[in-house]
């Protein structure tokens, strides 16, 4: 298992270049001009205003220099400052909006988990009941429903109607910090993502456990006379969560990445939010930061994946 991991760490790091490199030439080629958000619109056609900015932010050096020097910075833990706020590190805006996503994100993860695994086994162990046909059409409505209906069907009647949720945010503008209350902004988009989660969980993991209830080894434990939740949990379900985890591990970028629509939406201040707002305003210090961060969240998350296939299902290997 340890070579396993020292190997896929090296194989990734030439991947991670790969990808710092595709996205700087895409950001370089991106019609646009970000010289300009640096000058007042009615200097922006001086010359002499734009070799000085250029200059200053060595934007007038050849394509592989500026790309290793930034690289150069990044490993460092510098990635520069935002165009749009001058003074503002992107560090400490990536790390922000880091949080965000991830404490948005995970629980709507978790909320998936623990529902969509278990309404997935009750489903299998009742395959074509009415129970079954019951929840594979709530998990074909959650699957095809587009988020931003849910979001801002959600916003609607439980922000503005009812009133039970706070309609946008992360915190209550003015008043004191608290855990409830944040946990009261946190609620309604976690909800509205989680079922997108269950949907899709509750599909896999009903699929999953059909292919290996039928199987002969769970034949064998359920004539031993073992207990029927023995032979769901330690037989059947143990050897049904390679595809489970394989969901798991591909929803992991998206806890960095954020859902740029939900947060959009009810305005929570992700790193999805954020990468919207830096393309918009072209600030290429903020965009090579958030995919620098995304781009090492995919790699991390794909080994963390692939180490747990062997410890969910005996007969994963790695030599």
């Amino acid at each position: 298992m340890t070579t396993y991991i020292v190997r896929r760490v090296l194989i990734a790091v030439p991947i991670f270049f790969g990808i710092t490199i595709l996205v700087f030439m895409l950001l370089v080629l991106a019609p646009g001009d970000p010289v300009s958000a640096f000058i007042r619109p009615e200097l922006r056609t001086d010359p002499v205003m734009r070799q000085i900015i250029m200059e200053r932010y060595g934007l007038d050096q050849p394509l592989p220099i500026r790309y290793v020097r930034w690289l150069a910075e990044a490993v460092q833990g510098n990635l520069g400052y935002k165009f749009g706020g001058v003074g503002l590190p992107v560090l400490d805006t990536v790390a922000r909006g880091f949080a965000a996503s991830v404490l948005l994100m995970g629980s709507a993860l978790l909320i998936g988990i623990a529902v969509g695994i278990p309404l997935g086994i009750i489903s299998a162990l009742r395959q074509y009941s009415r129970l079954d046909y019951f929840l594979t059409g709530v998990a074909f409505l959650g699957v095809s429903m587009p988020s931003f209906m849910l979001g801002i069907g959600g916003l609607y009647l439980l922000g503005l109607q009812i009133r039970i949720f706070p309609i946008g945010g992360m915190v209550t503008a003015g008043a004191p910090f608290s855990i409830l209350d944040l946990l009261a902004h946190l609620a309604l988009p976690a909800i509205i993502l989680g079922i997108g989660y269950v949907a899709i969980l509750m599909r896999y993991t009903r699929s999953a456990m059909l292919e290996v209830l039928g199987s002969l080894y769970v034949t064998t434990a359920e004539a031993k006379g073992l207990p029927p939740r023995i032979v769901v949990v330690r037989h059947a379900l143990r050897n049904a969560l390679i595809p489970i985890v394989t969901v798991i591990g591909l929803s992991l970028p998206e806890l960095v990445g954020g859902a740029v629509i939900i947060e959009s939406v009810f305005s929570w201040p992700g790193m999805g939010l954020m990468m919207v707002e830096g393309v918009a305003g072209r600030d290429f210090p903020m965009i090579m930061g958030l995919s620098l961060v995304v781009a090492i969240t995919v790699l991390v998350a794909n080994l963390l994946t692939d180490i747990a296939y062997a410890v969910t299902d005996p007969r994963v290997r790695f030599s």
